[in-house]
């Protein structure tokens, strides 16, 4: 049987060709020394990750509040006379309450505020407070309590003075997020700039109004004591 060799030889070449060609990738991989760092390339995080998440959660809380308060604002306005029933307040009520709250336990700590020194002026003071962002939130929530008691009172004049003031509220809570919130300056061409306060060249207080010393009373001249006899 001359053939049985050969049909051997074959077969055995054909194993050792696919197991060759298996195996030659994972030896290449292996051998290859620049392969280890182009693995550890595509598993490395995105470089400024962290912050861009920041920035997300940022804008994803103002959403959180914005929806809650604007679904109360198209109920009560598309209500006959601007009137809710209490039960549908209290579901707003408690939506937006929720939302505000869980957007204010998102906001950064602030560092405790040192004891304002004695010759600080009063516009130093105010601009040494803590958050604006907290602020926003709390007057929101007061004028969301508004719009609700104007509401279910069914107090139509109340109704559009406090929708208005809820709805200045929620702009002052974007703005506040958008401009101390960390969020990247808008690059949109057209957008009006924002107005920048100076910082060199303030104008003086004029010194005309304070008195010359040249009108000031003149000490009198003390008369001189006699000399004591000795």
């Amino acid at each position: 049987m001359p053939h049985q060799p050969v049909r051997r030889i074959a077969t055995t070449a054909l194993c050792a060709t696919i197991l060759l060609g298996t195996a030659a990738p994972a030896i290449a991989a292996e051998s290859d020394p620049g392969n280890s760092s182009s693995v550890e390339a595509l598993r490395a995080p995105v470089p400024g990750a962290d912050a861009l998440l920041g920035q997300v959660g940022t804008l994803g809380s103002m959403s959180s509040v914005v929806t809650p308060v604007t679904d109360l604002l198209t109920e009560v306005l598309k209500a006959d006379d601007g009137k809710l029933s209490a039960a549908a307040a209290q579901k707003h009520a408690d939506a937006i309450k929720a939302a505000i709250d869980a957007a204010r336990a998102s906001v950064p700590a602030t560092p405790a505020t040192p004891a304002t020194p004695k010759s600080a002026a009063p516009d130093d003071a105010k601009a040494a407070r803590k958050d604006v962002k907290g602020d926003a939130l709390t007057a929101l929530q007061t004028a969301v309590d508004a719009l609700l008691k104007a509401s279910t009172a069914g107090d139509v004049a109340g109704v559009a003075t406090a929708a208005t003031n809820v709805v200045t509220a929620l702009v002052n809570l974007l703005a506040a997020t958008l401009l101390g919130g960390g969020l990247p300056a808008p690059n949109l061409p057209g957008l009006p700039k924002l107005p920048t306060l100076p910082s060199t060249g303030l104008p003086l207080p004029s010194t005309a109004s304070l008195p010359s010393t040249s009108t000031l009373p003149k000490t009198p001249v003390l008369p001189q004591t006699a000399a004591l006899p000795n």
